[in-house]
């Protein structure tokens, strides 16, 4: 069993910054690809960002490119999404996400980033 615990979250001005982490329970944390995922209201769960097991790579989506950056620290077991020049349109539940390379996906429960304009 996997647990994944976000935080970080907030209400942040248009133009700003925040940092999210997520911190992952176990032992083979090195060996998950971890993503992140964002769901607005009355929208549907979106991918944002994700990284492999080594962190040689990385992957974003169209709308976030350039502003985001996703990074992970194997001997802390975390994985960070570093989220400059905030925009309104980024307002959502942000949850992590764990790809084992064997069984079950995980989720962590989501922390909240608010964008005011």
């Amino acid at each position: 069993q996997v647990q994944l615990v976000e935080s970080g979250g907030g209400l942040v001005q248009a133009g700003g910054s925040l940092r999210l982490s997520c911190a992952a329970s176990g032992r083979s944390f090195s060996s998950y690809d971890m993503a992140w995922y964002r769901q607005a209201p009355g929208k549907e769960r979106e991918f944002v960002a994700g990284i492999s097991w080594s962190g040689g790579s990385t992957y974003y989506a169209d709308s976030v490119k350039g502003r985001f950056t996703i990074s992970r620290d194997n001997a802390k077991n975390t994985v960070y999404l570093q989220m400059n020049s905030l925009k309104p349109e980024d307002t959502a539940i942000y949850y992590c996400h764990a790809r084992p390379p064997v069984g079950p996906d995980y989720w962590g429960q989501g922390t909240q980033v608010t964008v005011s304009s």
